[in-house]
């Protein structure tokens, strides 16, 4: 029997860390991109290489954040109408169903009550916002580069497995 407090019959070497923990291993590869490291343990798999030795590390995180555009009232105000009228319309939907002789009373109850309450609690939240900003923006945590680790015992067969790799694929075959 498994439990929070027991190991499970899975291999120890296979169990991952519960807690953020540094990885460990040697480098087999180093890449630009994570797509780059991803088609590279890819190809370690497609080779029957242990792939639960490998990890993929981004070295040098960069956090970036992207403009998508102004933030106005307007703008914050319109969202939340829009958001507030489709939770409402599904709501109103729900109700009429669950009370097929009310007609179409419930879908505009849902609709305007949607709307409302949302605009509402949309102005209230931007209003007592002490980050009020004039943007709105995506963040992302990025790496300069991606290294592929694998543990000492298979390190040397998947770099080398990696550098066959490369060299056919500079080739073009």
């Amino acid at each position: 029997m498994t439990t929070a407090f027991t190991q499970s019959s899975v291999n120890p070497q296979q169990a991952r860390p519960q807690l953020p923990t540094m990885p460990t291993g040697w480098p087999i590869g180093s890449y630009e991109s994570y797509e780059q490291a991803q088609r590279a343990v890819d190809h370690l798999a497609g080779t029957d290489f242990p792939v639960t030795d490998v990890t993929i590390v981004g070295v040098e995180p960069v956090l970036v954040e992207r403009i998508a555009g102004r933030m106005s009232w307007r703008k914050l105000l319109g969202n939340a109408a829009m958001s507030g009228a489709l939770f409402g319309l599904f709501l109103g939907l729900v109700l009429s169903m669950l009370n097929p002789g009310a007609g179409m009373i419930p879908i505009g109850i849902g609709l305007v009550a949607g709307i409302g309450f949302n605009l509402a609690f949309g102005a209230l939240g931007y209003a007592i916002s002490p980050n009020k900003r004039g943007f709105v923006s995506q963040s992302q945590l990025v790496a300069r580069r991606y290294d592929v680790l694998s543990q000492p015992r298979n390190a040397e067969k998947g770099r080398q497995l990696l550098a066959d790799h490369a060299a056919r694929s500079a080739f073009g075959h």
